[in-house]
């Protein structure tokens, strides 16, 4: 018989004299548990009845009043609690990621230039988001400030308060003989 044989041999004997055990105690155990109730329940009532006259009530009531404490800080802390377990939730994340690199950097797997690339490449990411955010900022102030100018303007100058200007004559025995001004070829005359 090898060792393990052995071991299992035991093993299952063992689990054999354990349900013997159990079912010969089962009942004991059972009426052990069922005397034990109704001694407490005796207990319980002889107490009481030996208690003074308001003693019952004011326990009833002060049961009654911590049950509604219990209900109202469930409702007062339930929201504070989760709205903190929320807010804990990406801290969590992060020191979990963090751990798992400080981890592989012990081990050796990282090196110390690998993480300032990293380093590196973040800072340069969030360099880059903030000055396009800074552009997309600047370019919606110069928007609005063009349109505000533009509707400014026209309602300083608005053309149904312009008046028009007069019409001018221009009699043609007035006139010098331009031929420019009479639209004739600018040819010398005999």
């Amino acid at each position: 018989m090898t060792h393990k044989q052995g071991v299992r041999s035991v093993r299952e004997q063992a689990a054999c004299y354990a349900r013997g055990a159990g079912a010969y105690l089962a009942p004991h155990a059972q009426r052990a548990a069922c005397a034990a109730r109704d001694g407490m329940r005796q207990g319980f009532s002889q107490a009481r009845q030996n208690l003074p006259e308001g003693m019952d009530a004011a326990a009833v009531r002060a049961a009654e009043r911590a049950r509604v404490a219990a209900i109202r800080t469930r409702e007062i802390a339930g929201p504070r609690i989760e709205a903190a377990m929320a807010a804990a939730g990406p801290a969590s994340h992060e020191a979990a990621e963090r751990s798992t690199a400080a981890l592989a950097a012990l081990r050796g797997q990282v090196t110390p230039q690998e993480i300032q690339q990293v380093l590196h490449r973040r800072r340069c990411a969030a360099r880059r988001r903030r000055r396009l955010r800074r552009l997309g900022v600047a370019g919606v102030v110069v928007g609005v400030t063009v349109v505000a100018w533009r509707l400014w303007q026209n309602q300083s100058s608005p053309d149904w308060l312009m008046e028009p200007t007069p019409p001018t004559d221009i009699d043609a025995a007035d006139s010098p003989r331009d031929p420019d001004v009479l639209g004739e070829d600018s040819a010398p005359r005999p």
